[in-house]
């Protein structure tokens, strides 16, 4: 199994060190699953032209191929003006209609304002449920003060919910492991 977890922020740490947690409680829950962190601000991934990727740099073709080939995908996003960030929805846009049919697409999100929790259900969820990603049914939404000075998460709740995110993500791709043989 390979989980491939996406910060899609070009500044700061906090949401690319929430991803890396969810990819951490995967590992501690099962020792042999494949992670990877994909840091969007370490790729330079072109706008999309409406061009087949074959027209792209190389960050693009690395990042999206790199995502096609995960069986759960982890966004990470900051939140915006009240919405996901830019290069998310960027790279998002990259991916053909079906991208995500059969693939866990879990969504951890941060924020100044407690009033931006549910950005991820009524902006992110509706489009990977149109990638035909399988969302569950816990996202986790972590405020600013919940990190301490080095952006490590310090609030134990946050910690559990990740945890909890990550057993949902993964008890779902077993079962999809189970249909398909």
């Amino acid at each position: 199994m390979k989980i491939v977890g996406i910060s899609g922020s070009i500044v700061g740490e906090k949401t690319s060190q929430a991803v890396h947690e969810v990819l951490l409680a995967a590992k501690r829950q099962q020792k042999d699953v494949e992670t990877e962190l994909i840091d969007l601000k370490d790729y330079e991934v072109e706008f999309v032209r409406g061009t087949p990727l074959a027209y792209y740099n190389e960050d693009t073709w690395y990042v999206v191929n790199t995502v096609l080939a995960a069986d759960i995908i982890v966004f990470g996003s900051p939140i915006y003006q009240a919405s996901i960030s830019g290069v998310l929805k960027n790279l998002l846009d990259h991916f053909p209609v079906d991208a995500f049919k059969s693939k866990v697409t879990g969504i951890i999100t941060t924020g100044g304002s407690e009033k931006h929790f549910l950005v991820s259900e009524y902006q992110l969820k509706p489009i990977l449920s149109y990638l035909k990603g399988i969302v569950p049914s816990c996202s986790v939404f972590i405020h600013n003060d919940s990190y301490n000075d080095d952006n490590e998460i310090v609030d134990p709740s946050i910690l559990n919910r990740i945890t909890l995110l990550t057993k949902e993500m993964m008890a779902i791709q077993q079962r999809i492991e189970l249909e398909t043989q």
